[in-house]
């Protein structure tokens, strides 16, 4: 059984639907139209946890108002929930990209109390692309770092079915793939979007960052178990995680795929839901 704080239990007491919405916000002075974000907040909501969402997409499409069940689910439970556009390849770099999420992440973390959040409790999560740069985000500090933050107001980190966190291993392997199988190369792989440069690779993967000493929140990594690279991936980003001594969970969605583990957090049956709550709870706890 979950167990929160009072005042998260208090506001799960709350019908559903009781939610303030506020969309497009913009997290950049006159920036892109794609600079802006969605905010949820159950009714009457003061200082509670936020989660901040970030889409996939290939970072070349998607949307944050492709949240599913999300919102409803995090709300009903006593949590503020923002979902976040950002810029897109090939109109910027990678590089642009991380910035821009780091960029919201920032803004929310200056705002959060203006829509009934509290900004020293605030979860990363993200999924596919956005899985990538929450975890970078929860391992590279510098991006934060640019916006004057640490990692101190990051409870946690909860990357959903990514395959780059270790960015030249899955460059390796879907190119080993290629030649053994005889298929052509893809025209905009992950070579190629992540800025064909070996050093780029390695500086755009979370486990290159998972060092210790740098108050690194926890993680809770969720996979579709049945899929050789997405565990993979998994497997080596918890590896490097513990080597820093940071504490790591993982867990492996069973009869899924890459779509429904993202479409299916949020529902009250669901395994990685639970999970995820779990998580949560643990985290507040301390």
């Amino acid at each position: 059984m979950l167990r929160l704080s009072p005042l998260v239990v208090l506001l799960i007491a709350l019908p559903a639907f009781a939610q303030v919405v506020k969309k497009d916000i913009p997290y950049v002075d006159r920036g892109h139209e794609r600079q802006v974000l969605d905010v949820y907040s159950p009714k009457g909501a003061i200082s509670a946890p936020v989660v901040f969402w970030i889409h996939g997409g290939g970072w070349q499409t998607g949307d944050k108002k492709e949240v599913h069940l999300k919102p409803q689910a995090f709300t009903d439970k006593g949590l503020v929930f923002v979902a976040t556009n950002y810029r897109l390849l090939p109109t910027v770099e990678m590089g642009d990209i991380v910035r821009d999420v780091a960029k919201a992440l920032a803004w929310i973390h200056t705002h959060a109390a203006e829509y009934g959040g509290d900004p020293k409790r605030i979860f990363v999560m993200g999924h596919s692309a956005g899985a990538q740069l929450a975890a970078l985000l929860c391992t590279d500090n510098r991006y934060l770092k640019e916006h004057q933050l640490s990692f101190d107001f990051i409870k946690g980190c909860v990357p959903v079915d990514g395959d780059t966190y270790d960015v030249p291993a899955i460059i390796a392997t879907a190119e080993a793939r290629w030649a053994a199988h005889g298929l052509p190369k893809a025209k905009y792989g992950h070579r190629e979007k992540f800025g064909n440069d070996q050093e780029k690779h390695k500086d755009f993967s979370a486990v290159t960052h998972a060092v210790k000493g740098k108050g690194t929140p926890p993680f809770l990594i969720l996979h579709v178990g049945e899929h050789p690279d997405v565990s993979a991936q998994a497997t080596r980003l918890a590896a490097a995680l513990r080597e820093a001594n940071v504490p790591v969970t993982v867990f492996a969605g069973r009869d899924t795929t890459h779509s429904r583990i993202n479409a299916d957090l949020g529902k009250g049956d669901d395994p990685g839901t639970k999970a995820v709550f779990e998580f949560i709870e643990k985290a507040l706890a301390k």
